[in-house]
């Protein structure tokens, strides 16, 4: 059964249209503290050029996969120098009055220890007169551009106080988590090992959470089907591992899961996708290095520890299954030859650069159940177990 410690319960009201965040952050957290230094600064700066008669601007950086470095030693893409300019102008005043509403409702919301997701914003913009947003693509717009904004002074979208309206996947296997009861601030253990058929769903919110565990390894999964059959054949306690649904390309929440569970507990993490240019370079590079529009944020959100589990090329041939694999199609083969071409995390590791060419000479993919052409559990009982004992040979 659930252990309960007491500990704070935040008391400030919260701003109108806000949801209540979760309890138990302290009003003087240095994170929020530098997320609203950050922004009074900003404000500052903006204040001060009008008082010298100055246009006020607002500098952002480029967010694109050409404005992006790589150094494998920090292990992430990093923002490049190029800067993209807002300056007040009959033509953008609406524009830069939205940025400065969006960046008042954010100090508000830390201010009162609240949150709100991307739709809140929308709808809390109605408020804003003739700066309010006409489409909620505006306010997604002039969101990405504010955390682009405040990345240089390491400040994240959650710390601003905005977060996802998804969920971050599901979580199964030997881990316990941290959490607190949203009504009266207390400290929750859930056990991960204890949903039965299903799964603990990762909140959106994750900053907060704390772990333990005795596990060997996570394992982050691309489809649902596959987490599913491995929890619910308990292969987690056979192979002493945490197991977790990425749904696809992770989300922020997922992404940032993991990222502090291997920091806090120091496990290594392994990446099982499908064989195919998608599975390599978006789905896995995403979650070690992040991506290109995102370069500005992925230092809080990639793993760069994550090392790649399968299916691989060569996989294909020697788990013999080419009974199961489907041709490449164009859209593949686009997508290996950009890799191959313009990624810089690609371009860095040749072990990936010769695992791309094979798919691409073998013009075949292959799917994570294209194991199960051996047997529905051939996944577990076979391919696992033999990956697992060669560690050193996964690609980077």
């Amino acid at each position: 059964m659930a252990t309960k410690k007491k500990s704070p319960v935040a008391k400030d009201a919260p701003p109108s249209g806000g949801k209540r965040a979760p309890p138990g952050k302290k009003a003087n957290d240095p994170r929020d503290r530098a997320t609203i230094d950050a922004i009074r600064d900003t404000a500052a700066g903006i204040r001060d050029m009008i008082n010298k008669k100055k246009k006020p601007e607002l500098k952002m950086p480029v967010r694109a996969l050409s404005n992006v470095k790589y150094d494998p030693k920090k292990g992430f893409f990093e923002i490049g120098k190029d800067k993209k300019v807002r300056t007040l102008s009959v033509a953008t005043v609406k524009t830069f009055a939205q940025t400065l509403k969006m960046m008042a409702l954010s100090k508000e919301l830390v201010t009162n220890d609240d949150f709100a997701t991307k739709r809140d914003a929308y709808y809390q913009s109605k408020n804003w007169g003739d700066a309010r947003f006409d489409e909620q693509s505006e306010s997604d717009t002039v969101m990405d551009d504010i955390e682009a904004l405040f990345s240089s002074n390491g400040v994240s979208r959650e710390q601003l106080r905005y977060i996802p309206d998804q969920h971050g996947g599901a979580v199964a296997g030997e881990l316990v988590v941290i959490d607190h009861d949203l009504d009266t601030g207390e400290s929750i253990e859930i056990d991960c090992t204890r949903f039965g058929s299903g799964a603990y769903a990762v909140p959106s919110w994750v900053e907060h959470l704390k772990f333990r565990t005795k596990a060997k390894f996570i394992l982050c999964i691309e489809t649902q089907g596959m987490f599913q059959r491995l929890q619910s054949h308990k292969y987690w306690q056979k192979a002493s591992c945490v197991l977790v649904s990425m749904g696809g390309v992770p989300t922020r929440a997922c992404r940032r899961f993991v990222r502090l569970l291997s920091e806090q507990v120091s496990i290594p993490v392994y990446a099982f996708t499908d064989c195919d240019p998608y599975g390599f370079a978006n789905i896995y590079r995403t979650l070690k290095v992040g991506s290109g529009n995102a370069a500005h944020i992925n230092q809080f959100f990639c793993v760069p520890n994550v090392k790649y589990l399968g299916l691989t090329p060569q996989d294909i041939v020697d788990f013999d299954l080419g009974k199961a694999t489907h041709p490449l199609a164009e859209i593949d083969m686009k997508r290996a030859f950009d890799a191959l071409k313009n990624d810089p995390f690609f371009q860095s590791q040749k072990p990936w650069r010769d695992a791309i060419d094979q798919l691409m000479k073998m013009q075949k993919r292959a799917e994570q159940q294209a194991l199960s052409l051996h047997g529905l559990n051939f996944v577990i009982d076979e391919y696992l177990p033999a990956k697992l004992k060669h560690v050193d040979k996964f690609l980077p």
